[in-house]
């Protein structure tokens, strides 16, 4: 069995403070989130119609394909707002706080 003679190798742990900074980036990185899957529901959602006006044209040469991306389109924007409605109830949760 081998013994653990010195810990001098190891560096202890530091917890950086809680300041508002940290709140702010905080707050910054959920904008930037939401923002980014916004953006991701807005082009899957311009993937489902382009592959809708591929099928009405004929150039679409798999149907499978279509509906694929018309579902991505759905659940994805299906999610968004749920998401929103979670974050609305949320709010309305703490609006109704006492102080």
């Amino acid at each position: 069995m081998t013994t653990i003679n010195s810990l001098e190798g190891i560096t202890p742990l530091t917890l950086k403070p809680t300041g508002e900074k940290s709140i702010q980036s905080t707050g910054a990185d959920f904008a930037g989130m939401f923002k980014s899957m916004i953006e991701k529901v807005n082009d899957s959602q311009a993937a489902g119609e382009q592959a809708i006006q591929k099928l009405h044209s004929g150039q679409a040469t798999h149907l499978h394909e279509v509906m694929i991306a018309v579902e991505e389109a759905d659940v994805s924007l299906r999610m968004l707002v749920q998401l929103r409605n979670r974050a609305q109830t949320a709010y309305e949760e703490i609006m109704r706080m006492q102080v």
